[in-house]
C-alpha cells in the first residue's frame, strides 16, 4: 500500500499541478483549498487578472521602473484559489506550494481558512514575518509539508 498518497500528499500535488498553470518565468506558485471532509473547493495560481493579457504586462521584476514590474499586477495562488471559491471557506485547509505572503495572510485570515500547509519557506523577507506573525496570531495553523520519497511520473 505504499503507493497510496496521504491526504497531505494528494493535496500538495494537486496544488504542485496547479502551479504549472502559471506563465511566471521565474516563480510558479500552486494553491489547493480543501474542507475538512478532504473535498477540494478551489485551486490557484499566480496569474494576472481577467481580461489582462499575458503578453501585455509585464512578468520582470528588479527592473528601474516599478510599472515594469510584476508585482504591481500579478494576483497570487492564494487569492486566485479563495476568489474562485464557490463556497464558505470557513474551517478549510489550503495547501500552498510557498508560503503565503503578508497579503494573502489577510485573505486567508478574512477567508476563515483555518490551516495553511506549505511547502517553501524562506523566512529572511520582511513579508514572510509579517505573514506568519498575522497568521499565528489570528489562530491559523501553519504546518511545513514533509516531504516523502515517493516518486510520481505522469505522462501528458
Amino acid at each position: 500500500m505504499s503507493n497510496i498518497l496521504n491526504w497531505d500528499e494528494y493535496f500538495m500535488l494537486i496544488a504542485r499541478a496547479s502551479s504549472l498553470r502559471s506563465k511566471d518565468p521565474v516563480m510558479q506558485v500552486g494553491a489547493c483549498i480543501v474542507d475538512p471532509d478532504h473535498h477540494i473547493i478551489s485551486t490557484g495560481y499566480n496569474g494576472f487578472p481577467k481580461g489582462c493579457s499575458d503578453e501585455e504586462f509585464p512578468w520582470g521584476k528588479g527592473n528601474p521602473n516599478d510599472l515594469d514590474n510584476k508585482f504591481f499586477y500579478v494576483v497570487h495562488a492564494e487569492q486566485n484559489a479563495i476568489l474562485n471559491a464557490k463556497k464558505d471557506l470557513t474551517g478549510c485547509s489550503i495547501y500552498v506550494t510557498l508560503f503565503p505572503c503578508n497579503e494573502c495572510a489577510k485573505f486567508i485570515i478574512q477567508a476563515g481558512i483555518k490551516e495553511v500547509i506549505y511547502d517553501r519557506y524562506d523566512g529572511t523577507h520582511d513579508y514572510e514575518v509579517a505573514s506568519y506573525h498575522m497568521l499565528s496570531k489570528a489562530g491559523v495553523n501553519l504546518k511545513h509539508y514533509m516531504h516523502s520519497n515517493k516518486d510520481i511520473v505522469f505522462r501528458i
